[in-house]
């Protein structure tokens, strides 16, 4: 199974955009967006694919963002999302909450933990965990997203 991994679109149709299309172009199966989605426009493009978001700290007013999740046929997991994909444990936050997160990685209890807020792309492995930051569609130079291959637990960044 491959993911595309995305976060901190702050509402910006047209990078979402261009992000949509280079993931359609990389075949994912499922989407993960790390928050900071910034728009009730914004769900709507990932309808290609089952697509899970946490709210980040730009994302102060939720109710109507989780509507806009659910009517878009989404999954709003608020701020923190545990899922199981392809029989692996998966975190997904923001990681604006700085204890969180780290708690989150030292648990050792997820292959993978997925987390925006930064801006800056990067990946690494503490233990059996990969962390990964795809990076940001809002300023970021380059805006970038990921992709990860579950099977083999191997992340790619990828600059827009």
């Amino acid at each position: 199974m491959r993911l595309g991994v995305v976060s901190d679109t702050h509402g910006h149709v047209e990078n979402t955009r261009a992000a949509v299309r280079m993931l359609e172009s990389l075949s994912v199966d499922e989407v993960l967006h790390c928050g900071d989605i910034g728009s009730t426009d914004i769900p709507r493009h990932f309808a290609p694919w089952p697509t899970h978001f946490v709210f980040g700290n730009c994302d102060p007013d939720e109710g109507p963002l989780s509507m806009a999740i659910g009517a878009a046929g989404m999954l709003c997991h608020n701020r923190f999302g545990d899922i199981a994909l392809a029989g692996r444990r998966i975190a997904l936050l923001h990681s604006d909450n700085a204890r969180l997160f780290r708690q989150t990685i030292m648990s050792g209890s997820y292959d993978l933990v997925c987390y925006g807020h930064t801006h800056e792309a990067e990946q690494h492995r503490e233990g059996k965990t990969l962390i990964l930051n795809p990076g940001a569609l809002y300023r970021a130079t380059p805006h970038s997203i990921a992709i990860v291959e579950l099977e083999t637990m191997e992340a790619t960044i990828i600059p827009l």
